[in-house]
């Protein structure tokens, strides 16, 4: 195993070890709030039922009876309440009463009646006139049956006359512990599995530059002599390496490679009708190739060879667009004016098929950008539309405004998008076949069209119209907007 792999393995370590001791102390913090909480709820209780028998207090003496009434009813209340995850049906309250000894008078359990409950640290404590609170296990042996309890004192006259003390057993809230527990363990182990994962993805190049000096020292150790210049300009060649390592990375090699590989698959079906073409040519037969036939093989090459160039040229027009991530030239552009250059240019193309063109324009809207890409888009979608519609048909070109949007429409009265296709037709190199058994584009038009329009802050759509044929829409910010 390699130093820069033990490296990498060793950071990986070090990152479980820090989520898994955090998503642990977290998990561990839970149960102590929700206590403080539930304390919190329980001071508020005990004060309130204290305020409750100080009003039947009578010469200093505690009347219980109405407590026990009031708990009877309490207890036997039906209701049903949906928390969250948990189904709650009946109270858990618990309370008792002491006289200014600690000896029980009243206990919700009907337990303890006459007992000394003046050593208990929430009796003991309010006796004192402190705070008073504890949690103690019903059963020593099952930590579930913990209850915790917090005092109030009883005043009468100023005077303190007794204690008060509401419990709540812990396993009540301890559904919503396990609850909340097993949510932050939950959301720890996606957020480590995210963090892992765009760790794997940066490997390739974070960990490159840690092996740069094991690297070097290795190559050192091999030369007989140390040469100062000789070691510097290996330094400084492997630094080179590693920089542009990152920077291949950064800048997206996968994207480069899949670019490569598609223009290879693109290019593969003409290449090999070119060979056949070739070789046949080259055969030395007796008799010689009819020149119908010969003629027939050599437009075949040019054919391909001239689809070979159209893909690239497009590709490369993609490509240097895609790069500049930015327009370098930006001034007003009145569309009225370039939609109707775009149209005339288009109506000898359409002729050839008897098409007709027509412009029609509701506003003179102005855009910020590049006319000259503006153009190229434009003139892309109407040689879309030509293409797609039948002879004697007609392509309508619209302008329009919606809300600060200059809207642009490109119409045909073709076959339409197929279902299988609609969210396919803007992917690099997927053509649609043309009708009449015209010859597929190169796939990278439309592209290249969202492309233009995205770095004019646009959107660019193509769908089917309600009476047929394909709509293409243009939607670009107004000037000044």
């Amino acid at each position: 195993m390699s130093l820069r792999t033990r490296v990498f393995i060793g950071l990986l370590l070090i990152f479980a070890a820090g989520v898994s001791w955090m998503v642990y102390r977290m998990a561990l913090d839970i149960d102590p709030r929700y206590r403080e909480s539930a304390e919190e709820s329980l001071v508020e209780t005990s004060h309130l039922l204290a305020s409750l028998i100080e009003q039947d207090i009578v010469n200093g003496e505690i009347d219980t009876p109405r407590l026990e009434h009031l708990f009877r009813t309490l207890y036997s209340r039906p209701f049903e309440a949906q928390i969250f995850s948990v189904h709650k049906t009946r109270v858990e309250l618990r309370a008792y009463v002491t006289d200014h000894r600690g000896y029980v008078l009243f206990n919700t359990t009907g337990r303890d009646l006459g007992a000394d409950y003046s050593e208990w640290r929430d009796v003991r404590q309010t006796l004192r006139g402190q705070y008073g609170a504890r949690t103690t296990r019903d059963v020593e042996a099952d930590p579930n049956s913990a209850v915790m309890y917090v005092s109030a004192p009883l005043l009468y006259q100023g005077r303190l006359a007794g204690v008060v003390s509401v419990g709540k057993p812990v396993q009540s809230f301890g559904q919503f512990v396990e609850a909340a527990r097993e949510n932050t363990l939950r959301v720890g182990l996606l957020a480590a599995s995210s963090a892992l994962a765009v760790a794997l993805m940066v490997s390739l190049w974070l960990i490159r530059p840690f092996g740069f000096v094991t690297d070097y020292w290795r190559w050192v150790r091999q030369q007989r002599t140390l040469n100062p210049w000789r070691l510097a300009r290996r330094a400084w060649d492997q630094l080179r390496g590693v920089s542009g390592e990152i920077r291949d990375a950064l800048a997206g090699r996968n994207y480069v490679a899949d670019y490569v590989q598609n223009l290879n698959h693109e290019v593969k079906s003409p290449l090999s009708a070119i060979r056949g073409a070739a070789e046949l040519l080259q055969e030395q037969d007796a008799e010689p190739m009819p020149e119908a036939q010969r003629q027939l093989f050599l437009s075949n090459i040019l054919r391909e060879t001239h689809r070979i160039q159209e893909t690239v040229d497009r590709m490369t027009e993609l490509t240097a667009l895609e790069t500049q991530r930015m327009l370098r030239t930006v001034q007003p552009v009145p569309l009225a004016t370039l939609l109707s250059e775009v149209a005339t240019a288009a109506r000898s193309t359409a002729a050839t098929r008897h098409i007709t063109i027509r412009c029609v324009t509701n506003s003179t809207p102005e855009v910020s950008g590049d006319a000259f890409l503006l153009r190229r888009a434009l003139a892309n979608l109407v040689d879309n539309a030509i293409d797609f519609s039948p002879d004697a048909g007609e392509v309508t070109l619209a302008l329009s405004t919606r809300g600060r949007h200059a809207v642009v429409t490109i119409a045909d009265q073709g076959p339409g998008i197929p279902a299988y296709a609609q969210d396919k037709v803007f992917e690099r190199f997927y053509s649609l076949a043309r009708p009449g058994g015209r010859k597929k584009s190169t796939g990278l038009g439309l592209p290249f069209v969202r492309e233009i329009v995205s770095q004019h802050h646009g959107e660019v759509s193509l769908h089917n119209a309600r009476g047929g044929g394909a709509v293409a829409t243009l939607l670009l910010p107004l000037t000044n907007t």
